[in-house]
């Protein structure tokens, strides 16, 4: 059976979570839900759902490098967003990263995120190798 790895990039806020960034089991890569913070816990892009999407891909982007992983593995998103008039703006980026659309995909509206200056968060799975 395979054992579990944790994957958490050299940011400082990584070791004050309280969890993992992401888990690798396998060739399998379950990223945590990233919100659009930098390496040292700071919100990126206050009230710009652009900025702050842009800042999550690089987030799940440097979680799954820690795998050996990239975008193209990604397999499956949840996306959760607090003002869904602003969801455009957000799938505008998701189209950017992922222009193939070749993952699963939801999305769900919530009232706010752990820090409420957050607009988005974005949990993430992958499978290394998958990708074209």
């Amino acid at each position: 059976m395979a054992k579990k790895k944790i994957l958490n990039p050299d940011w400082p806020r990584a070791g004050r979570a309280g969890f993992a960034m992401g888990t690798q089991i396998g060739d399998t890569v379950y990223v945590a839900g990233q919100v659009a913070q930098d390496p040292d816990g700071n919100v990126v892009g206050e009230g710009d759902m652009t900025a702050q999407s842009r800042s999550v891909f690089a987030n799940i982007e440097a979680v799954l490098k820690q795998a050996g992983a990239t975008m193209d593995d990604v397999v499956k998103i949840t996306t959760y967003v607090t003002d869904m008039d602003k969801y455009a703006d957000f799938d505008a980026v998701r189209r950017e990263v992922f222009p193939k659309a070749e993952m699963a995909s939801a999305t769900v509206a919530c009232t706010r995120m752990v820090k409420p200056e957050c607009l988005v968060e974005v949990e993430t799975i992958a499978v290394i190798g998958s990708g074209s």
